[in-house]
């Protein structure tokens, strides 16, 4: 693999510290390595001859199936807080999750 390519420890330490990870100088070692293995096989896909592969966005043939905006009459008043468990006027009252 190219010199240009490599993840040199200091830029592990970097990516930690930014990442609010405390990481020991081994661990530091041993993810440099890990990067460096991952841009290898990066490097072994881009040598693949694709000469003759058409272009694909999905693997799958999907096609978005879109349905027409329609225009309806919403629900009104309370109707929707009918079978809430708790309500405070008219809000859905929940636990704080915080």
């Amino acid at each position: 693999m190219s010199g240009s390519h490599r993840i040199p420890v200091e830029e592990v330490r970097h990516i930690a510290e930014l990442a609010h990870i405390e990481l020991t100088k081994e661990e530091e070692i041993v993810f440099a390595e890990q990067f460096n293995r991952i841009l290898e096989y990066f490097s072994m896909i881009d040598e693949a001859d694709t000469e003759d592969v058409p272009p694909t966005f999905h693997v799958l043939d999907l096609v978005n199936v879109y349905r027409e905006d329609e225009v309806y009459e919403s629900v009104k008043g309370n109707e929707p807080l009918r079978n809430a468990p708790k309500k405070e006027g008219r809000f859905f009252k929940s636990p704080r999750i915080v």
